[in-house]
């Protein structure tokens, strides 16, 4: 398992794909899967039964998740895709931006 450098919260951009050069904002990660999930991206169409919680049943639209190779940070300041490197200031890891420079 390699140590992912997105966090959900982060704003990403699909950089390959079938979704390429949306933008969204990381709902999950799944670090075991190396994939996340990302806000109104990859949205694919479920089929549920009647239930106690849905009684009418129906179609419902949802994300799927996308491997994080496929995805890229956007640098807050350019506002651009950005790689990521982690660096030690004073007594604790902070992610920052390769672009910029600046801290994320």
């Amino acid at each position: 398992m390699i140590k992912l450098k997105i966090k959900s919260g982060d704003t990403v951009k699909v950089i390959a794909g079938d979704h390429k050069g949306s933008e969204g904002k990381v709902l999950r990660v799944y670090r075991e899967k190396n994939k996340a999930i990302v806000e109104g991206v990859n949205m694919v169409s479920k089929h549920t039964k009647p239930s106690a919680k849905n009684p009418q049943g129906g179609i419902v639209k949802k994300e799927a998740p996308l491997h994080i190779s496929n995805i890229a940070l956007i640098d807050p300041k350019s506002k651009q895709p950005t790689r990521v490197g982690v660096r030690v200031e004073g007594d604790k890891k902070v992610r920052f931006s390769k672009k910029s420079n600046q801290v994320l």
